[in-house]
């Protein structure tokens, strides 16, 4: 049986300066968003570099974990949470970031 939780999911497009979009991914959006999302449990932050399928948009996809429904909720209702969904959108030239709100499912084979 695996473990379940939630999360929000943003996707970011291929930005028009990918050096750019690292830098204040980095430097500004990821201390903005420690400081800021109370009740973040993990973030996984990954980075985009190829697929079998050929080119993508997808450039980077952030993966906000939280303990409970509540606790999401309240962290993107928050001014905080507002302010970082917004300071996303800001950093992303390729296109407006896709948010989702998930529930996974999570399955370890050793």
């Amino acid at each position: 049986m695996g473990m379940t939780g939630v999360k929000v999911v943003v996707i970011y497009p291929r930005p028009q300066d990918e050096a750019e979009f690292e830098r204040l991914y980095k430097e500004e959006h990821l201390p903005m968003a420690e400081g800021k999302l109370k009740g973040v449990t993990r973030l996984v932050a990954t980075r985009v570099l190829s697929s079998p399928q050929g080119k993508v948009t997808a450039y980077r996809i952030a993966e906000y974990h939280f303990s409970s429904i509540d606790d999401l909720t309240k962290c993107v209702e928050s001014d905080g949470g507002k302010e970082v969904i917004a300071h996303a959108a800001k950093i992303s030239t390729g296109g407006a970031p896709i948010l989702l709100i998930c529930e996974e499912e999570s399955f370890v084979f050793w």
